[in-house]
């Protein structure tokens, strides 16, 4: 069988797809170079430029000595961060020799995508579009980004990654091996390159290959409805999956990197354990649609009837409930967020302008740039002296999250002169880019309102994670969790060693599970509705378990050899779940927030009030003696200790001044004793 035979043969099924593209990576491994006869056709290969009625050789001897070919996708995340790190490399090295090209073999990608690519990543090396998978084929690429560097004679130096900073889903802080550098700095002194191979991670290159004309699955029948059911939601125009799959060419092009990624349990994101209660919204695909769309790609992924196909879904509009009552922007102007780095989390102050308490009945955020937004949270800071039940939450953004309006006759209550906190973490994803959140508010009718909404916290703040701990676990319980009501969701929340969550309680006198995460991920951070509200007057107590990894098995932590405490960065740690409720307000302990407020003197329990009060008191004695330095009756920043200043300051500082008062301090006081 000649090479041409055997590559039809090879394309014909993914399976032998997969087996002659492992071959061509086994040949690499097993020699120097590349055979002759490929060598002469990487020298001749001439492929389309980015660049109008220009192309551009896959190997130029005479534009220098070392040639670095990156594989790149115009919609794969990683080739978006990894683009103009490359650009950088090349605008280093050019003047030493070393060439840098980009290669694109996605048949989903065309040639006007790439240029689109090229101009707004600010690519500065030539990019190429690789019709027929022809260069991918004779260089053994599977990946995007996945880099070769040959030198003239066209002699495999290194393959692999460019560094250990990314991966699909993961993101360190910084790289600890930058592998392509360090090879090209190794060729450049003329060393061995100490590294001379890595894997590659990224999307699969979506190659040209035949296709089948019939099958008992097609595209239009079956196919077309699973993805409708359990991705489109996120992959169409103007969500946050990076690609669309609504169309069959782009459905083609993804197929093997959907296959995996459904394979490997991320997608469709959801992270609860099925064999424990029922969720609101579960994202969970049933196996005999994860088989139709595997024997679909082994069928050739044929096409079908057109007349077959399902209605589109409707396009969402500019709020998924419906046209708010009232809408505010974080900010008068739109915040940039650079292209690479870590940006420490962003606090906009907006006043409400209410002058009179209001009911929320739902409440939305819209990013200004889904890419960048990797989490919103909208909290309500009342007027200095004015409480509110729980924790001040209004609402969030997170990747993954479904935004539901409560059921009628339940609301959250807003104090009137209230001003909405955003709190911003964004992730850069390889171009600058403008951001302008908003959160828009569906009013209800306070006399329809029966049930208060309000949120609590289970929180450990005072954890330690040790060095290299790989199953560290962390107790918390939620503060203030009324004796009557419902509770409605749980939302826990870690950071890049959270490994895993559960909740335990006793109900109506069993011990039960009642949500078990054992595989937390950080980037998808779930808001657990429950499909039946658990009545909280037949809970006995509630137990939340969080476990960190703190190892170096761990891909995303920042370094394993630290002890690791509280912290709001990405680097540090939380071990915090959110618990949503409702109560009826004839229930609440003041007689619900439609009534006049009543003193604790007159409600019988006098001496746990009094017990209470000092406590608070002597929270702020020792405060004051602690911090107070100076002696003036307040506590700067400047005067509290590094970890403190880092981590606490923000908390106390209700009215950010940096300045610390006894009221701010006898404030936080109540708020941590649940008073």
């Amino acid at each position: 069988m000649n090479t041409r035979d055997l590559t039809e043969c090879c394309v014909r099924r993914r399976g032998l797809a997969k087996l002659w593209r492992f071959c061509g990576c086994l040949l690499l491994c097993c020699a120097s170079a590349l055979p002759a006869a490929a060598v002469e056709s990487v020298q001749a290969l001439q492929l389309p430029s980015a660049v109008e009625n220009q192309s551009v050789r896959l190997l130029d001897p005479d534009a220098g000595k070392l040639h670095v070919i990156c594989f790149l996708g115009t919609e794969c995340p990683l080739a978006r961060l990894y683009g103009p790190r490359l650009s950088a490399l090349d605008a280093e090295l050019r003047d030493r020799g070393v060439r840098v090209l980009g290669v694109n073999s996605n048949r989903q990608d065309s040639l006007q995508e790439v240029r689109e690519y090229v101009d707004r990543y600010a690519i500065s090396f030539p990019m190429a579009k690789d019709y027929d998978g022809t260069a991918a084929t004779l260089l053994g690429a599977t990946r995007t980004p996945e880099v070769f560097v040959l030198d003239s004679s066209g002699k495999i130096r290194y393959q692999g990654r460019i560094d250990d900073q990314y991966r699909p889903g993961i993101s360190r802080p910084v790289a600890t091996r930058s592998e392509l550098r360090e090879a090209i700095d190794d060729l450049l002194a003329d060393r061995p390159v100490a590294m001379p191979r890595t894997t590659a991670v990224g999307c699969i290159i979506g190659q040209s290959r035949p296709l089948a004309d019939e099958g008992s699955i097609t595209f239009c029948k079956q196919v077309s409805r699973v993805l409708q059911q359990h991705c489109v939601e996120c992959h169409r125009a103007g969500e946050i999956g990076p690609f669309a799959l609504t169309d069959y060419d782009e459905v083609v092009g993804w197929a093997d990197m959907s296959l995996e990624v459904i394979d490997q349990g991320r997608m469709p994101p959801w992270h609860a354990n099925p064999e424990y209660g029922d969720f609101l919204g579960a994202r969970q695909m049933p196996a005999g649609d994860k088989q139709i769309l595997r024997d679909w790609v082994d069928q050739g992924m044929p096409y079908g009837n057109a007349n077959d196909l399902p209605e589109p879904l409707p396009p969402r509009g500019d709020w998924g409930l419906g046209t708010p009552d009232l809408v505010f922007a974080m900010n008068d102007k739109p915040y940039r967020v650079p292209a690479e780095g870590t940006v420490e989390y962003q606090y906009f102050v907006v006043d409400s302008g209410f002058t009179e308490d209001q009911w929320i009945q739902a409440a939305e955020v819209i990013p200004g740039d889904r890419s960048v937004v990797h989490h919103a949270i909208i909290f309500v800071r009342p007027p200095d002296g004015q409480r509110q039940r729980g924790v001040n939450w209004l609402t969030a953004y997170v990747p993954g999250q479904r935004i539901a309006e409560y059921p009628p006759g339940l609301a959250r209550r807003v104090p009137a002169g209230s001003k909405f906190v955003f709190q911003m973490h964004y992730t850069p994803n390889g171009s600058e880019v403008d951001d302008l959140t908003k959160v828009g508010i569906k009013l209800a009718d306070p006399a329809t309102v029966t049930n208060e909404v309000f949120t609590v916290a289970a929180i450990d703040q005072e954890f330690e994670i040790p060095p290299r701990a790989a199953n560290h676990p962390v107790k918390i319980k939620p503060g203030g969790l009324p004796k009557t009501g419902q509770l409605l969701a749980v939302a826990p929340h870690m950071h890049l060693r959270g490994k895993a969550f559960r909740l335990e309680g006793r109900i109506a006198g069993q011990q039960k599970t009642l949500l078990d995460v054992p595989a937390y991920d950080f980037n998808w951070q779930h808001s657990y509705a429950f499909a039946n509200p658990i009545d909280l007057s037949t809970v006995k107590e509630l137990t939340g378990t969080v476990w960190f990894d703190n190892s170096k098995d761990n891909l995303v932590n920042p370094d394993p050899s630290q002890y690791v405490s509280w912290g709001d960065q990405t680097w540090e740690e939380m071990a915090l779940a959110f618990f949503e409720v409702c109560q009826p307000l004839d229930d609440e302990p003041d007689g619900g927030a439609k009534k006049q407020a009543k003193s604790k003197a007159s409600s019988g329990n006098s001496v746990a009030a009094d017990a209470a009060t000092q406590r608070v008191n002597d929270f702020v004695r020792d405060f004051f003696q602690q911090m107070d330095t100076d002696g003036d009756g307040k506590v700067a920043r400047e005067e509290t200790p590094m970890a403190f200043s880092r981590y606490g300051f923000r908390k106390f500082d209700r009215d950010g001044d940096s300045i610390l008062t006894r009221q701010e301090v006898e404030q936080a006081a109540k708020q941590r004793f649940g008073l």
